[in-house]
């Protein structure tokens, strides 16, 4: 089993940044697949974007690409998503999720591991 903690969320204005962390433990996180899900209130958990084992594939949902940055660093266990030109809409909880895929899943039932979530909330 692999254990996910995500850090880094907050309050920022419409047009800011963060960078959110998800840090694991209880296996190398080399083994997994990576994503980054979100969720707003009153609406269902929604793909943000994935990761493959190595780093060397990425895949965005359309709302985010090119603002969002999907990242690893399998040395440290840890993964992170660098949020750019944030927009009130993209105020939700955030999920970091594993799963032992070779691929780049991207449905919430793809993934077997999740964090608690962070909240982020961009005023506007």
């Amino acid at each position: 089993q692999v254990q996910l903690v995500e850090s880094g969320g907050g309050l920022v204005q419409a047009g800011g940044s963060l960078r959110l962390s998800c840090a694991a433990s209880g296996r190398t996180l080399s083994r997994y697949a990576m994503a980054w899900f979100r969720q707003a209130p009153g609406k269902e958990r929604e793909f943000v974007a994935a990761i493959s084992r190595s780093g060397g594939s990425t895949y965005y949902t359309d709302s985010v690409k090119g603002r969002f940055t999907i990242s690893r660093d399998n040395a440290k266990n840890t993964v992170y998503l660098q949020m750019n030109s944030l927009k009130p809409e993209d105020t939700a909880v955030y999920y970091c999720a594993g799963d032992a895929s070779s691929g780049l899943p991207y449905r919430v039932y793809d993934y077997v591991y999740w964090g608690q979530g962070t909240q982020v909330t961009v005023s506007s």
